[in-house]
């Protein structure tokens, strides 16, 4: 009989590249596939790695007016480029018709946000709604195991739960798109290409023999053609684009515009009006229907009113752990994150101090917010060209965690 204080302990259970502790073959994973070299490559190497991969598309807008258009996605020759890659690596390929999710969930808010005079993220309502929300329905009446994307971030492990971190290539990061993903989300989606540069992405796709191996990235917003969003809006909301007055901050009237949907807080040329200084847009008032021009030292702004707030860092007991707490905040992609504080109170209000009432809260998990706070970020020097409807992205400053966001609903 062996002797059980001295039998060797059983070996741990060996975790796949996914992270679950079964053989690949058993693990099965929903690829959302674009028709794009990231998300094919993504679906590729795990079929090749043995996993029970099954594709889905989704076909998101109208494909006949995207066939030709280069780097876009979810319609047309992309549905056939992701049709395409599962029948070359031998997985099931499905799409799916959400015209009209989209369309609800996206494109009209997409046009509601710019004719309130604010600046739409749709890719951001897409991963919100549509791809994490709905896609990952399917992947769960599928009996997947997890949902895989192509999008560069990583998804860590840590003590209380998943984390997302931002990705290994900084030039690739796309946190800030996914700052609305929920714990729950987080805990059921995968993204493999977290680690990888682009370099090594395309490598990849020359390895697999893919033929979106040289395919371009996608770099306008998929149902606007050729960037003329404008139209976009008109066909949506027609007659809904009135013309009004540019005004400077002074009250003098500038000229005037054919629409606030022309025009983006912080833009300098295409005003159309002459003055004897450099002008930039400040601020639009959609309800007046006036676009507000100033100088240059006009546009620094140092705190931002934040709504519909998502937080997913580590799970906090009071609002005292929140308030006033440093982070670094991303208010734009292309900017780098820069310090600030991250306060819960009324926007008006005084800026955080020690002598300032701290009202206890009910514990607050990972992915929710305190409704009955109003959240705000003050930056420790003034920021250029923030625009509501925009989001503030919140990470950690001692690493690389992504702590939530929210969209931003006001400037001062």
């Amino acid at each position: 009989m062996t002797d059980l204080l001295t039998a060797p302990a059983p070996a741990a259970r060996t975790l796949n590249s996914l992270g679950f502790a079964k053989p690949p073959a058993q693990t099965r994973v929903v690829a959302a596939m674009s028709g794009g070299v990231d998300s094919s490559v993504v679906a590729a190497m795990l079929k090749r790695e043995g996993y029970d991969v099954v594709g889905v598309t989704l076909q998101l807008y109208d494909h006949g007016a995207a066939v030709s258009k280069p780097g876009a996605c979810c319609a047309g020759q992309d549905i056939h480029d992701a049709r395409r890659v599962a029948d070359a690596c031998g997985f099931p390929h499905y799409v799916l018709d959400y015209e009209s999710r989209f369309r609800h969930a996206v494109m009209e808010n997409f046009a509601d946000t710019y004719l309130a005079g604010a600046t739409p993220i749709p890719c951001v309502r897409c991963n919100q709604t549509v791809k994490f929300k709905d896609l990952k329905r399917v992947a769960e009446d599928l009996a997947a195991d997890c949902l895989v994307t192509g999008h560069y971030v990583q998804r860590i492990e840590g003590p209380h739960g998943p984390e997302l971190h931002r990705a290994a290539d900084a030039s690739r990061d796309q946190t800030y798109f996914l700052f609305a993903t929920t714990c729950d989300q987080l805990a059921y989606l995968r993204f493999p290409l977290g680690g990888m540069p682009k370099s090594k992405v395309r490598e990849l796709a020359d390895e697999l023999g893919l033929r979106v191996a040289a395919k371009p990235d996608s770099q306008d917003i998929c149902f606007v053609p050729d960037g003329k969003y404008q139209a976009v809006v008109e066909k949506l909301r027609p007659g809904a684009i009135e013309p009004g007055e540019i005004v400077h901050i002074d009250g003098r009237v500038m000229g005037g515009h054919n629409g606030v949907i022309n025009f983006t807080v912080g833009q300098r040329r295409g005003l159309g009006i002459a003055a004897g200084e450099p002008l930039f847009v400040v601020k639009l008032d959609a309800a007046n229907k006036r676009v507000i021009v100033g100088p240059r030292e006009a546009l620094g702004v140092s705190r931002i009113a934040l709504k519909d707030v998502n937080w997913i860092g580590d799970p906090v007991a009071s609002e005292g752990e929140l308030d006033g707490r440093d982070i670094l905040v991303r208010v734009r992609s292309t900017r780098p994150p820069a310090p600030a504080k991250l306060l819960l109170e009324p926007p008006a209000s005084p800026p955080a101090s020690a002598a300032r009432k701290t009202t206890l809260i009910s514990t607050v998990p990972a992915g929710e917010t305190p409704a009955a706070q109003a959240w705000s970020v003050l930056l420790d020097a003034p920021e250029e060209g923030v625009a509501p409807g925009q989001a503030a992205v919140f990470y950690d400053p001692h690493s690389t965690r992504v702590l939530g966001g929210g969209w931003i609903m006001a400037t001062q």
